[in-house]
């Protein structure tokens, strides 16, 4: 595929087998059609496709049946990938694609995750295809299977009744569809005799055609994923990394829900917090808290993780040099921490500096971050170990019934559903989910206060109302360039 960001250079990758090109409802992303797309377009079409992705996770993640996710797939699909012109549909599913490739490319975690949702993607797609639709698209991927003629299937009708009355299913008729496929491409089916053999081939019902094709469209993506990261390592990262390069990085940790950056309504004071902690902070949150009231002192990543939260939950500026300065000076003097630790402060504030008003940060940048030795930052669930972990969930007084469901969750890298079991059982409501430490908050003071079910968009934090300036985001590079993604 030739792809490139308006005002850059054109570079190829990629091979032109996948006939089907741009113009197909489906496709195995290995096409050599050629792209433009503005900057613009390039981060927003891979944000939509985040979203998409983000949706599949959570519906699989809370055990949903297939023909759920197939529904769930078709609803996202439509209120995130649509455009205004129906013929600009398939360029934005190709792009978005290729930029969540970049972005997910460059570890062995998020390979894995890219590759579990854009299979389900692919496999609930494929899915509502009409029958005409599927058999030619596999005809353009040259995929050897081919549907049986009428003739065929006659001659075969008794054995394929056989097979069916073994599996106590109904015996098929004229009106359903079977497929040739290689026999050593079905391996399971043919184990567990779910499928007549002849001649070295399967006769496989359409129902189940899916799975086989998702398992040629996931081998084909694995590769290209491999050979995506070597690219990315060897060349893209330094050529563009005053351009592109950042925001391929943070895409894979980008945050799609509500902004944080400043509390929706009302401040906190001093006085609150510790309450405030023990009642409605996630567990990342009270972690860093109670180790800050314990031990007079925080590095730098959990300062940055617990003090950007706090802004957010509504701790104004002086109140947040005060709680800083009080606990730090119970070990250095008030000069030492105005010297080293007052700036920073006021930096995130939008004080200092470049006066950026900083946000939050999002379940997955806490997730992804690495703590080191002596560091408290980080997400509990994913950095704690099982021992440590359990005796903290003991500690709030979870059920053992409670603590065994999060543990399993916590096993299945499952983190954000863990911290919203956890939610539910402290709380005795449901959640839609966590996404962002101060969305648990948010929800928090909700059920307390008596606001029932928690919702993922909080209006009000139930304290104090004061009127609050207005949140700009940093501007993205204005530079622009091309980035080349091997295809399958």
């Amino acid at each position: 595929m030739e792809f490139k960001v308006a005002g850059g250079r054109r570079t190829s990758f990629g091979d032109a087998s996948d006939v089907g090109g741009v113009q197909s409802r489906l496709s195995f992303y290995s096409n050599s059609s050629d792209v433009d797309v503005s900057l613009e377009d390039f981060e927003q079409f891979a944000m939509d496709r985040l979203r998409v992705l983000k949706g599949i996770e959570e519906g699989r993640t809370r055990g949903r049946k297939a023909e759920e996710i197939d529904a769930l797939v078709v609803d996202l699909w439509r209120k995130h990938m649509r455009t205004p012109n129906a013929a600009d549909i398939a360029t934005k599913d190709m792009v978005s694609h290729f930029v969540l490739r970049l972005a997910y490319c460059r570890t062995e975690e998020l390979r894995r995750w890219f590759l579990a949702m854009e299979s389900a993607l692919f496999r609930a797609r494929f899915r509502a295809e009409s029958p005409e639709s599927q058999r030619k698209f596999m005809e353009d991927q040259k995929l050897p299977y081919k549907a049986i003629s009428s003739t065929e299937f006659e001659s075969v009708k008794e054995k394929l009744g056989q097979v069916a009355r073994s599996l106590n299913q109904p015996v098929p008729t004229a009106d359903n569809t079977f497929y040739k496929v290689p026999f050593e491409e079905v391996p399971e089916l043919v184990s567990a005799r779910r499928v007549y053999l002849q001649r070295g081939f399967a006769f496989v019902p359409r129902d189940q055609l899916a799975s086989i094709v998702v398992g040629q469209f996931r081998a084909r993506l694995s590769k290209a994923l491999a050979l995506t990261n070597r690219l990315w390592t060897s060349t893209i990262a330094v050529e563009e990394k005053d351009r592109l390069t950042p925001i391929v990085e943070a895409l894979s940790m980008r945050y799609l829900g509500a902004d944080y950056s400043q509390p929706s309504k009302g401040f906190v004071g001093l006085q609150d917090l510790d309450n405030l902690a023990k009642n409605s902070f996630p567990l990342c949150m009270r972690h860093l808290f109670f180790n800050l009231r314990h031990e007079h002192h925080l590095k730098f990543g959990g300062r940055q993780q617990l003090g950007l939260f706090l802004k957010g939950i509504g701790l104004k500026l002086e109140d947040a040099l005060n709680f800083w300065r009080s606990e730090f000076t119970v070990k250095m003097t008030t000069e030492k921490f105005d010297k080293e630790y007052g700036y920073s402060i006021r930096h995130n504030f939008g004080k200092e500096g470049k006066r950026v008003d900083y946000t939050p940060y999002s379940c997955m940048k806490i997730i992804t971050s690495t703590p080191g030795v002596g560091d408290h930052h980080g997400c509990p669930y994913r950095h704690f170990s099982q021992e440590n972990l359990r005796s903290v969930l003991e500690d709030q007084q979870l059920s053992s019934r409670t603590v065994d469901a999060v543990m399993e969750k916590v096993r299945n890298r499952h983190y954000q559903l863990a911290c919203a079991t956890t939610f539910e059982a402290i709380h005795g409501c449901p959640s839609d989910g966590i996404n962002h430490p101060n969305q648990y908050f948010e929800q928090s003071r909700r059920a307390l206060q008596g606001g029932g079910q928690a919702e993922n968009t909080s209006s009000s934090n139930g304290l104090q109302s004061v009127p609050l300036p207005a949140h700009h985001d940093p501007p993205h590079p204005v530079e622009r360039g091309t980035l080349p993604i091997p295809g399958p």
